[in-house]
């Protein structure tokens, strides 16, 4: 376990340019992390603004709790995944709030620490699960589904080309011994892949576990659509993705709830008529500047969209 803070946030400036739309509002950080990105929405606002913190891994709430303890009671930190986030919020009284941000992924801290099972570069067991109390985790995958499964699961959440061989690869080894750590199931990866394309094709098997395990995608559909509902007219929403699956989702959920009609179909029957929940702000995805990319590497994949609540 490492002691120092652990998470460097990737575009700053245009988080708070977008997000903050009022000084003494309460905003939703769905992803805290290690809190980069809610210390700097703090250092923002007024002494009357809060941030409440969602993240289903303790180690990210205990480690943002230290990097935010100069705010005091400013923060409130919740444990949870944020496809519950409207339900916590009522619970706790605050259905509304000025703003939500969501920065999707893993963080710097669980790619980097090994007992979290995340990354190709660490040989210790498989885990990959952002939440330590759910029962599936990375080795179970690997050891229980079957082959038909596992390419399928390595193509539609990693696009990974030699999915198939891949597969092949794990349930031959299954046949003799369990696949146990990371280092194991990168090995296969090599096997299967050669050495010209192997860290493309490790980022994108491990990548397609971790979606797996904590499944993702119907989490962050789930995310959204109550961060609609959550955020005050006028308020904002802001997203930052790293792969193309997850932008693909904040795109066409945003596009959806902005819609002003529905097209019938038919040259004859008029379409109908919608009151848009949002206005989209960013018609392009906005990116890390070369600078930023230079100094933090993680930043190069990351596409910002933000849309902003109707009446």
């Amino acid at each position: 376990m490492q002691d120092a803070f652990y998470h460097t946030p990737v575009l700053v400036d245009e988080v708070l340019s977008l997000l903050i739309t009022r000084r003494d509002g309460v905003y939703l950080d769905a992803t805290l992390g290690g809190g980069g990105h809610a210390e700097a929405i703090l250092s923002h606002l007024s002494p009357s603004g809060h941030v409440i913190g969602f993240d289903a891994d303790e180690d990210a709430i205990r480690f943002a709790a230290q990097r935010l303890q100069p705010f005091g009671e400013r923060v409130t930190y919740i444990r949870s995944n944020f496809r519950n986030l409207q339900s916590a919020l009522v619970e706790r009284r605050t259905p509304r709030v000025a703003g939500v941000l969501f920065d999707l992924g893993v963080s710097s801290f669980q790619l980097d620490e090994p007992s979290k099972g995340f990354s190709f570069r660490t040989d210790d067991r498989l885990d990959m699960r952002m939440d330590r109390s759910q029962g599936i985790d990375a080795h179970e995958i690997v050891n229980r589904y079957g082959e038909r499964e596992l390419a399928e699961l390595f193509w539609k959440y990693g696009e990974e080309r030699a999915s198939r061989r891949i597969a092949r690869a794990i349930v031959r080894r299954r046949d003799h011994q369990q696949i146990e750590t990371t280092g194991d199931l990168a090995s296969l990866v090599q096997e299967s892949v050669g050495e010209r394309f192997l860290n493309k094709s490790l980022a994108r098997v491990f990548q397609a576990l971790r979606i797996e395990v904590n499944n993702e995608l119907d989490h962050l559909r789930q995310g959204l659509n109550q961060a609609i509902e959550v955020v005050h007219q006028g308020g904002r929403i802001v997203v930052i993705a790293y792969h193309s699956l997850e932008d693909r989702i904040v795109k066409e959920t945003f596009k959806r709830a902005a819609a002003t009609f529905l097209p019938s179909g038919h040259k004859l029957v008029p379409d109908t008529v919608l009151q848009p929940a949002l206005k989209i702000i960013t018609k392009k995805p906005l990116e890390a500047s070369g600078k930023e990319t230079r100094s933090n590497p993680r930043a190069r994949s990351a596409k910002l969209r933000a849309a902003e609540k109707l009446p």
